[in-house]
């Protein structure tokens, strides 16, 4: 299969590092003119020369802007009017007792992961209906399904990302548009290899050690036992993101290892 998405526009938010970096080279790879997206210009000059290097001739703009907030959404959908595939990726997870997470950090959760997709689909979403042809994907998590007690407030925003996400596609009936969800499990991301690293160093382990323990001891169910690559999970996207995938809308597609324990 010869995913081609030569001549289309793909905004990736969060996309200096880590998975969306991933996406954004996998676009980029697929001849889609992408859009790098983070809150500071540096991360984006970066990420997009290793891009370069890595795509010979990619098509890459870069935006700062702070989607986790409207005023950051809002300069986003200015810089770019138009797009062709919009992955929502901003977000991230703090490891927190429930007890002890003020309503502000709730708050803050809400917004970077959750209200980031709402705004920047509310943008993009209109012109791809009215053009008859768009892809929308969430990066959301097996976190959103199986809710760890050790970060509640990630899972509700990963599990309202499901919710938006679905009922966005019923808006595409007998449309080209398509809108699904991606679900990663834990991934060996920049951020979490420093944290593999630090318990690493703590426990005299090495680093891929410290990584499988931490699968074994959080995700026990995995099947897989170890972490995802970033290009595991941007591989899904990708396809979603094809004209290939036409017929996928509303799906909710786990690359989570197996972790979670359903034929459904």
């Amino acid at each position: 299969m010869k995913i081609d998405l030569g001549g289309k526009t793909a905004v990736v938010t969060g996309s200096s590092a880590g998975i969306g970096f991933a996406i954004a080279k996998g676009l980029a790879g697929a001849g889609a003119r992408v859009i790098v997206n983070s809150r500071h210009q540096d991360g984006i000059s970066a990420a997009i020369a290793k891009i370069k290097d890595a795509v010979p001739g990619a098509k890459l703009e870069g935006v700062a802007a702070d989607v986790s907030n409207a005023e950051g959404c809002a300069a986003l959908a200015k810089a770019v009017p138009e797009a062709d595939v919009l992955v929502n990726n901003a977000g991230g997870a703090t490891f927190q007792d429930f007890f002890q997470i003020p309503d502000a950090e709730w708050i803050r959760m809400i917004e970077w992961n959750l209200m980031s997709g709402v705004r920047m689909s509310r943008s993009y979403m209109p012109g791809m209906l009215k053009r008859n042809w768009g892809r929308i994907v969430f990066i959301s998590s097996e976190s959103g399904l199986h809710i760890p007690k050790e970060m509640i407030h990630y899972g509700m925003v990963k599990a309202g990302q499901l919710a938006v996400s679905r009922g966005l596609a019923e808006l595409t009936a007998g449309t080209g548009v398509t809108v699904n969800s991606v679900l990663p499990g834990p991934t060996k991301t920049e951020r979490m290899e420093g944290f593999m690293k630090g318990m690493a160093e703590r426990e005299g382990i090495s680093a891929d050690e410290a990584a499988n323990r931490f699968v074994k001891n959080f995700r026990g169910t995995s099947l897989i036992q170890r972490m995802a690559t970033t290009d595991e999970v941007a591989n899904m996207v990708v396809y979603v993101c094809s004209p290939q995938a036409s017929a996928t809308n509303g799906a909710a597609l786990r690359v989570e290892g197996g972790i979670v324990r359903t034929i459904a």
